[in-house]
Formats: structure tokens, C-alpha cells, sequence
């Protein structure tokens, strides 16, 4: 869903602070008729398996003029220098796409309006067979035409009061099979529970969906409730935390 970036650069300008847009999911989503990933000084894409177009991995990072190109692709060809022997003046990284994924983007470009329009279509179902479902809230963007969504994936928040079939079972088992995309879990938890975690109707609803071969899942977990952040700043109201316990994504199963 595109970000009032307008708002956002207003006080970054007023700040002097460099934005940079994560747009990773956005490519095709549009806020005042210009695309997200182009309004800060730097904007990444992904262009993941699971995205909206992809070239099996890797993504984009868009600039805004060519001294900026320059520098970043000098750390993403290790920073070799141009000399006819290896000197390396800074730690560069070995970031660049190769040519055969390049190529299958390139062909991914041709069939994106397609895609973008199947996603918008499938949200838009969703909207017309939920719409009197009690419990279930399935969100939408914005009405005052400022926003645009490529509607990567669809969201709903369900009521506490919703009494999912199954909810007594939650997190009674841990995930064994694919999670996100992935060819399967690597390391097995000892148990499902974690002290930041949806409630039980999100987890059984998607126990439910994915006995019925719909893939569905619980949006973002917050980065401060990562155990490998548990020692960094942070800066939160707990809103970030409440939508993780409320809502269920549901990626673009429906036909």
C-alpha cells in the first residue's frame, strides 16, 4: 500500500535526513500517479520468487543521478579500483545480477501491467465475498484517489470475538514444511509459542487455509520483537505489535 512519501520528505527535507524508500513489494504502486522506490534519494525493489514480478532473486536499486549510480555499483563489484591488478581502497560486496536473471526481468517487464491487474482483481474479490462476513475487516486503500496499490498481497484483521474452528489446537505444533516461499524449515523451534505472536483465531485460521491448500499467514512480526534485535534501540507505541496479533495476510491464492 503506498505511504503518504510526501509527508515523509517533507520532514525529512525540513531534517536534512536521506530517505530511502524499502519499496521491495511495491513495484507498480503508485502514490499521486508517481511509482513508489522514486521519491527519496535511493528506492529498493525486490524482485524475489514471491514477488510481483521476478527474476528468481536478487532486485533494483533506483537512482537518482549518475555519481550515485557510480559510487554504489563500485561496492557492488567489490570496489575493484581501475587498475590492471586487484586494489580495493574500500570493502566492496559482489551484489550484481547476472545476465540470466537480468534477461528473465526483462521478460517479467513485458507481462507486469497483466500481473498488476490480475492482483488489483483478486483484492477486489476478496472485498465483494467478505464484505458481509462478520469479523473479518478486509482492508483497502484509501478512497481520496491519491493511492494506488498493486495489492501485492491482501490483509484482514478478525475480531477477538471470532471463534476460528480449531483455535483450542493453536500453537500446539511447530511449522515442518515451506514457510515463506522457502524449501523448508531448517531449524525446528521447540515450541511454536514466542512472547509476540497473533492471537489464536489468526493462527487457527491459518492452520484451517492451509489444510484446504490455501497459503496464509500473520503480516510482519515488529523488528524490535526479533530475538537478534533484542538488544538494539527502539522506538515504538505498540501499534506495530497489536496489528501482528490481529491480522492474516493472504497472498493471491484466489482465482
Amino acid at each position: 500500500m503506498p505511504y503518504k512519501i510526501d509527508r515523509i520528505m517533507e520532514i525529512a527535507n525540513r531534517y536534512d535526513v536521506p530517505v530511502i524508500e524499502d519499496a521491495a513489494e511495491g513495484f507498480g504502486s503508485r502514490y499521486k500517479w508517481q511509482v513508489l522506490g522514486t521519491f527519496g534519494r535511493y528506492g529498493a525493489l525486490s524482485f524475489n520468487g514471491n514477488k510481483m514480478i521476478t527474476t528468481s532473486g536478487r532486485g533494483m536499486l533506483i537512482c537518482s543521478d549518475k555519481e550515485s549510480w557510480r559510487e554504489i555499483m563500485m561496492y557492488a563489484t567489490q570496489y575493484r579500483e581501475s587498475y590492471p591488478y586487484y586494489q580495493h581502497e574500500k570493502i566492496g560486496y559482489n551484489y550484481r545480477m547476472s545476465n540470466i536473471c537480468a534477461g528473465i526481468g526483462r521478460g517479467q517487464m513485458t507481462v507486469a501491467d497483466s500481473h498488476i491487474a490480475h492482483h488489483q482483481h483478486v483484492q477486489k474479490l476478496y472485498e465483494e465475498l467478505l464484505k458481509d462476513v462478520i469479523g473479518i475487516k478486509v482492508h483497502f486503500q484509501p478512497t481520496t484517489g491519491e493511492y494506488d496499490s498493486n495489492y501485492w498481497l491482501c490483509t484482514m484483521t478478525l475480531d477477538p470475538n471470532v471463534k476460528v474452528r480449531g483455535q483450542e489446537d493453536a500453537y500446539k505444533t511447530v511449522v515442518t514444511g515451506a514457510v515463506g516461499g522457502s524449501e523448508g524449515v531448517i531449524h525446528v523451534a521447540d515450541s511454536a509459542m514466542t512472547d509476540c505472536q497473533p492471537n489464536a483465531n489468526v493462527e487457527a485460521m491459518r492452520v484451517a487455509l492451509d489444510r484446504a491448500g490455501i497459503e496464509a499467514r500473520p503480516v510482519w512480526k515488529p523488528m524490535h520483537k526479533q530475538p537478534v534485535y533484542k538488544d538494539s534501540s527502539a522506538y515504538v507505541n505498540g501499534v506495530s505489535e497489536s496489528i501482528l496479533r490481529l491480522e492474516c495476510a493472504y497472498p493471491q491464492a484466489l482465482t
